[in-house]
Order: C-alpha cells, then sequence, then structure tokens
C-alpha cells in the first residue's frame, strides 16, 4: 500500500510538471534560444529579455544571415555563413544605424579589403588583408576625403663594434618619434605579415635596438625591419626598410 502511494505521488508531479511546461530555472544572465523559430529557420538568442542575436539555421548548421544587436535593439553586426562558415562581407553598424566597417570573409577567414566609414558615410580606411593577415597595402581618408600621406620612416643609426666585440648594434625610431610602433625583425611573407615569422625587437618609448652577433658562419648580407604603427586614426600602417650589412657572418 506504501509503495502505490508513492508510485501516485510521483505520478501527479509527472503531470504537474507537464502542464505547466515548466523545467529547471535558466540563468538569467546566460543568452538562451527562443523556443519558436521564424519560418523554421532562424533562432532569437535574448540575455534577460533583450534580443542580442538572429541566426539562421539549415539542417542544423548557420546558414545565412545572422545579426547581433546593441543592448537598446538596434543592429551592430550582420554576418553570412554557409555550412558553418562565414562567407562574403561582414557588416558593423554605428549605433544610429550607418555602416562602421564592412570585412570580406573567405572560407571563415578575413581575405580582401577591409573598409572603414565615418558616420557621413564617406570612406575613411582602406585595410589589406590576405588569408587571414595583413598585407602592405593601407589607406586612410580624412573627413573630406582627401587621403592621407606623410606616414612615418624607419630611421637606422648604427653601432659598428664588430671588430672590438663581434657586435653590430643597429638603433630603430620613427621619423617623427612617434611612440605607438612595434619593430620586427623579418619581412613580408607571400605580400603577408606573418608575426610567427617575423620577430619582434624589444622596444621603449618608441625606439628599439637589435643587436646582431658575430657568428663565423655565412650569413644574409642584409637585415629587414618592418614596423608596426598606430596610426592616428587608431588603424596599424606597415613599412619596412632593408639593411645592408657589411659584413657576412652577423646573426
Amino acid at each position: 500500500m506504501k509503495s502505490l502511494f508513492c508510485s501516485l505521488v510521483i505520478l501527479i508531479l509527472i503531470l504537474g510538471t507537464s502542464c505547466t511546461g515548466k523545467g529547471p530555472a535558466k540563468n538569467a544572465s546566460s543568452p538562451e534560444a527562443d523556443s519558436s523559430f521564424v519560418g523554421d529557420s532562424i533562432v532569437k538568442y535574448y540575455n534577460n529579455k533583450l534580443l542580442m542575436k538572429e541566426v539562421t539555421f539549415k539542417d542544423g548548421v548557420r546558414n545565412g544571415l545572422t545579426r547581433t544587436f546593441y543592448a537598446g535593439g538596434q543592429l551592430y553586426q550582420t554576418f553570412w555563413y554557409v555550412n558553418d562558415m562565414k562567407e562574403d562581407t561582414a557588416r558593423w553598424f554605428y549605433l544610429e544605424g550607418q555602416v562602421f566597417r564592412t570585412t570580406p570573409f573567405r572560407h571563415d577567414t578575413v581575405d580582401g579589403i577591409q573598409e572603414q566609414f565615418y558616420r557621413s558615410g564617406k570612406i575613411k580606411a582602406k585595410i589589406g588583408y590576405k588569408k587571414g593577415l595583413r598585407t602592405p597595402f593601407f589607406q586612410e581618408f580624412n573627413t573630406d576625403g582627401k587621403m592621407v600621406t606623410g606616414y612615418p620612416e624607419i630611421v637606422v643609426n648604427v653601432q659598428d663594434l664588430y671588430k672590438t666585440k663581434g657586435l653590430y648594434q643597429v638603433d630603430l625610431v620613427l621619423s617623427d618619434k612617434s611612440t605607438k610602433v612595434k619593430f620586427y625583425r623579418g619581412e613580408f611573407t607571400n605580400d603577408q605579415f606573418d608575426t610567427t615569422k617575423c620577430r619582434l625587437i624589444p622596444s621603449n618609448s618608441g625606439k628599439a635596438l637589435l643587436t646582431l652577433r658575430k657568428s663565423g658562419t655565412d650569413q644574409p648580407s642584409y637585415v629587414n625591419i618592418i614596423a608596426e604603427i598606430t596610426t592616428p586614426y587608431l588603424n596599424k600602417y606597415l613599412t619596412s626598410k632593408k639593411i645592408n650589412l657589411p659584413y657576412k657572418d652577423l646573426k
């Protein structure tokens, strides 16, 4: 009898849960998907009842338009997916609705010319990418539409201590004395700035020192320097300089 009573109680609890449709409580601060589909393809994600994202699915994977939103509901980003990979052009928007940036994607990787815009709609910058890596292609424009020129150059000063200490020291600064720069030893590979193939040179307040040492073995007759400069528009401008060496064994 006791066993029968317990079974009845459990059955009543199960039925009660089924009727109310309530399950375990969800964390209100974490995004959750809407239980319904719009056109059986778009899933809406919310955070504290605020719409954060709309994702288009097909056959269980992202296919089509994905949109994200500001906290106030304004459109923030759009991406286009093909078989769960970003393709075509992604867009970012100002709070007021104008396009801020467009970025081309191929097979989930940035590839092509990224463009930035002022709120007026005029072009602000064009920046080159190739298979996810930066290229030297770079253009910036002021609010009047005029292309920005006169970027700083790499300035080299040499201390030749080869005969006394077996050292050849290369001091690096920018022509405008800017401190917003990183210097790398290396070259562009297939027109790409690949930091895994370049060595960052330690710097302080815009000044860097590259010390080459006598090795006793044949080495390249030059060293190449790449400078990554943060512009007043907060973009990364790339420039390089080839430095010929007077000795053939500097490493």
